[in-house]
């Protein structure tokens, strides 16, 4: 990968990373446990209960991304970086541009998946 590859890419993990940091605080508050003495009707609770739990797990696919993005700008100076972990291939820029988190080739994620 060529140095301003690497630059711009090293930019787009960063402005990524901010933007989950976001999300996640956003989720943290629609996430708050739902008092039973709430004064909402039946379905307005369940309804309520439920939207929580699709907010825990949009929470939980954003922490764990977070993390990759944080290991993946880490990572970005290491030779090792942009290397599939499976066949050692290089993986293609436009792939890492688009998830810059991952470490495999197209071809190696989809044996695996």
């Amino acid at each position: 990968m060529e140095p301003d590859q690497k630059k711009r890419l090293k930019i787009q993990i960063q402005k990524k990373i901010e933007d989950l940091k976001v999300d996640i605080k956003n989720y943290a508050q629609l996430t708050r446990p739902i008092a039973p003495d709430s004064a909402i009707g039946r379905l307005s609770r369940m309804e309520a209960i439920n939207n929580k739990s699709i907010n825990e797990a949009a929470l939980k696919k954003s922490k764990n991304r977070l993390s990759r993005l944080e290991r993946a700008l880490k990572m970005i100076e290491h030779p090792e970086f942009g290397l599939c972990r499976e066949c050692e291939e290089p993986i293609p820029y436009a792939r890492l541009k688009a998830i810059p988190e991952t470490d495999l080739c197209v071809q190696c994620s989809e044996m695996i998946t």
